[in-house]
């Protein structure tokens, strides 16, 4: 009776997979159909190749949603993408957060300043980063992914921080860590976490 059951189960889940996979395919094509908007800043495949653009590719799903959500409402100040998150709605939004951490993150550059990086591994632990960022700096949840992204504009986000331009989400606790880096440790920590 009860492999029966277990059987059963077994099959109804099998039933449940079949029946959502081209619901998760529409998703998905319906999501990189919206994305193309961004490509033209962001990247292809999430992964810029602008100054100061910052690639998507591997962010955390919560981690964008809630970026697009204070750019939306205003917390979050950029000329750009102001007036492009106004007109995305709830569901565009959560298609975008799972569409872009579904993507392959940037691949690192070679390290061509490696005493530069050590400086920054230290300014990061020193920084206690890894707590909110992971070990790896891959981000998590509502916590960005730092690990390979574009070193200038980790430079320019650490400067924003620390001069309280940018806010939203952490950005107290972002502040708090930025403020008493000097410029010396953020041209550093930048290049570390770029070429990981």
């Amino acid at each position: 009776m009860r492999v029966r059951f277990s059987l059963r189960m077994l099959c109804a889940v099998a039933l449940v997979a079949v029946a959502s996979a081209p619901a998760i395919s529409a998703d998905t094509t319906a999501a990189k159909e919206k994305a193309e908007m961004c490509t033209a800043c962001h990247g292809e495949g999430g992964i810029s190749q602008t100054e100061n653009i910052p690639s998507l590719a591997a962010q955390p799903d919560q981690f964008i949603q809630w970026q697009l959500v204070f750019f939306r409402g205003g917390a979050r100040k950029n000329e750009q993408m102001q007036p492009i998150a106004e007109q995305v709605t709830n569901e565009d939004i959560r298609l975008f957060g799972a569409y872009f951490a579904a993507l392959t993150p940037p691949k690192p550059s070679t390290d061509d300043n490696p005493d530069l990086s050590k400086k920054g591994a230290e300014a990061a632990a020193g920084r206690r980063c890894a707590s909110c960022h992971t070990d790896t700096y891959a981000g998590t949840k509502a916590v960005a992914r730092l690990a390979g992204q574009r070193e200038e504009y980790l430079v320019k986000a650490l400067h924003d921080y620390k001069s309280g331009v940018r806010s939203g989400g952490a950005g107290s606790a972002m502040t708090d860590v930025a403020y008493p880096l000097s410029d010396e440790e953020i041209t550093a920590l930048a290049h570390y976490l770029a070429h990981l």
